[in-house]
């Protein structure tokens, strides 16, 4: 069985227009110490647009 390590985290990616929580994914922070800003499909909006990187609970 494979050893889970500690460098991925739990993200949420929020609508940066209308701030709905629409995503929940993992980053490995070691990697990628940015945050992310993908494009996406906004299921509130109904339209593609930028998302931003909040920290998840967990």
């Amino acid at each position: 069985m494979a050893k889970k390590s500690g460098t991925r985290i739990l993200i949420g990616l929020v609508c940066t227009v209308c701030k709905s929580r629409n995503y929940v994914t993992t980053r490995n922070k070691l990697n990628t110490p940015e945050k992310l800003k993908p494009k996406k499909f906004c299921k509130k909006c109904r339209v593609v647009r930028e998302h931003k990187e909040v920290e998840k609970l967990k």
